[in-house]
């Protein structure tokens, strides 16, 4: 009898890892992409592989001059360190463990925080996936703002409080002033230990308000903790099952590593807990921030993680406290969120200068540079690769497309494999798809950004 449990077991683990009923569940469309980009890469391996002789007369040629060795050897430069820095965030995460939940007597009490504007019956969910949390209601202040919307959100708002007993708090702003201003009201009116944000078109499970929480208990010098973001319309589309696996890299593998030294570099706004006395401290700071001159309006969770990184205050991020938020599903939208995400990444880098290299913190500070070094890198590199990118499709796009690919593939494969370890593997493959979309649909974007990183419109909203 025994023998047969062990067994099953181990055919039930198998079935999960490669989750038959996920392969039942593929469209053909979704099939053919996934089986069609795994033919692309192949080829291209076999490519390069038997075309060796005509890339290695190349690479000679390009020696012999000394603008083709400047390239060369900066390109192994560039290599070199970037190997480095991925064996490097791999050693920190897996050092990273996420806290484990305290006792309801010692948890905080918090202020959560629900800014809307146009999601309509979307807030309501998310209010509501707030209340049923197993956190105790007494230690709970909700607030739920309506940020001068023009559609039915401020009925779903009123409609969650009444379903909810009147237990929340809620505001509707007379204009439409941004997120940044609508947090702002929740920040100055919470009376919470904690200030937890949360986007109006996520949900959260039952345990991720006291997970999140947990850190600020355990570690006395936590400023700031990042929950871990999970896509919650994936099966909406080919962009939202190509994003899922993107963000559980970004999150539980990026995120995870930069948490083990306390320096997480961004708290996403769809789940972010933030210590009081590290918010009011930057308020000020925080909503009248400038960039060239102009009031930013974008970015007010990187912005947020800044400042309290700033005060040395330790920011980490929980793998157990999910929540799950809508993608884009469309071209349109996805460019627009990352062209968003890129202008805000540039301004905040540019003003982590003022402190990353002073002694902002006790511990830690070599790998927190390191860290921030690799995001220099990733702005200085971004014009130069764009016109070698270019320059190599013009005079040699067999070369460009078919090396392209294959480096593709070994960085997807990285993606791939984290993933079907922590989840399954039919669902894994679409990060080769992804990476061959980012290559040709969005390689343009950070470049973009950098270009137009003045601009401060909100543009997905």
């Amino acid at each position: 009898m025994e023998k047969s449990i062990v067994e099953e077991t181990e055919i039930s683990t198998v079935r999960n890892w490669f989750s038959i009923s996920k392969l039942k569940d593929l469209s053909k469309r979704d099939f053919g992409i996934l089986v069609g980009v795994q033919i692309l890469m192949f080829s291209a391996i076999y490519a390069v592989n038997n075309f060796r002789p005509y890339f290695e007369e190349i690479h000679f040629q390009r020696m012999e001059t000394i603008p083709g060795q400047i390239m060369v050897y900066s390109l192994l430069v560039t290599l070199i360190f970037q190997v480095l820095f991925l064996i490097y965030i791999a050693y920190l995460y897996i050092k990273y463990k996420p806290i484990q939940s305290v006792i309801d007597d010692a948890l905080p009490t918090c202020t959560i925080i629900v800014p809307a504007y146009n999601e309509g019956r979307l807030v309501y969910e998310t209010l509501l996936s707030i209340a049923a949390s197993n956190f105790p209601k007494e230690k709970m202040e909700v607030i739920a703002i309506d940020d001068g919307s023009k559609d039915d959100t401020w009925y779903w708002i009123n409609k969650a409080n009444a379903d909810l007993n009147h237990s929340l708090t809620v505001y509707q702003q007379p204009e439409n002033r941004g997120k940044r201003h609508a947090l702002h009201r929740g920040f100055t009116t919470g009376t919470g230990e904690v200030f937890i944000t949360i986007d109006s078109d996520s949900v959260v499970e039952k345990d991720t308000i006291r997970n999140l929480l947990s850190p600020f208990v355990v570690n006395k010098n936590c400023g700031g903790v990042a929950g871990n973001v999970k896509v919650l319309n994936k099966k909406q589309g080919i962009i939202p099952k190509m994003l899922n696996v993107s963000f559980v890299f970004s999150f539980e593998f990026v995120r995870a590593a930069q948490s083990s030294l306390g320096f997480v570099l961004c708290t996403p706004g769809a789940l972010s807990a933030y210590k009081r006395e590290a918010v009011l401290h930057s308020l000020e700071n925080w909503i009248e921030q400038k960039f060239m001159g102009k009031y930013a309006t974008i970015g007010e969770d990187r912005a947020m993680t800044n400042l309290i990184l700033k005060q040395g205050y330790d920011v980490n991020f929980q793998r157990n406290a999910n929540v799950l938020t809508n993608t884009p599903t469309g071209f349109r939208n996805l460019h627009k969120m990352f062209t968003r995400w890129g202008r805000s990444n540039v301004r905040e880098t540019l003003a982590m200068n003022s402190f990353v290299f002073k002694n902002f913190r006790e511990k830690n500070k070599a790998g927190a540079r390191f860290i921030f070094l690799n995001q220099w890198i990733k702005l200085l590199l971004a014009f130069p690769l764009v016109i070698l990118m270019f320059y190599f499709l013009f005079t040699h796009p067999f070369l460009y497309v078919s090396s392209a690919l294959v480096a593709t593939f070994i960085f997807s494969s990285i993606q791939m494999l984290f993933f079907t370890k922590q989840y399954n593997f039919i669902d894994a493959l679409w990060a080769y798809p992804y990476s061959v979309f980012y290559m040709f649909a969005l390689f343009w974007i950070f470049p973009f950004s950098i270009l137009t990183v003045k601009n401060g419109g909100w543009l997905t909203r």
